[in-house]
């Protein structure tokens, strides 16, 4: 199976941009990304089952995402040790604005770098 990023389409109204999908050239089978699904399927409850039409970019709301946008961009066909490497960076980037957040007294800001932790942390590379 081959990791793209897709577009989502939800309630023929919603474009969600950017959702890592794994898809089997063969048996012509999609599924999301393990790792981002949880935070796929909150988007879209809390987009609510009448949604007005509209476009996000998922990875502003998922930091997997968001790295596999950043590995897409810069590889075609990325490495496990490349990913592995980006994901300690991010890490250690995430924890650098976490201590930051914390010193300035942030807890809107601590939160949502504890999310985007919490989120990177689900790690199981498939490439």
């Amino acid at each position: 199976m081959t990791m793209k990023l897709q577009t989502v389409i939800y309630s023929g109204k919603v474009e969600i941009d950017n959702v890592p999908i794994f898809s089997c050239s063969s048996c012509s089978r999609s599924e999301v990304f393990p790792e981002v699904k949880p935070d796929l399927t909150g988007l879209i409850e809390q987009l609510g089952s009448e949604p007005d039409k509209q476009t996000f970019l998922f990875n502003e709301w998922n930091e997997w995402a968001d790295l596999l946008v950043e590995v897409c961009e810069k590889l075609k066909q990325p490495d496990v040790h490349i990913v592995e490497q980006l994901i300690d960076e991010r890490i250690n980037k995430l924890l650098d604005m976490y201590l930051l957040a914390q010193s300035l007294n942030d807890p809107a800001w601590m939160n949502d770098l504890e999310k985007r932790l919490m989120q990177i942390s689900r790690r199981s590379i498939h490439t």
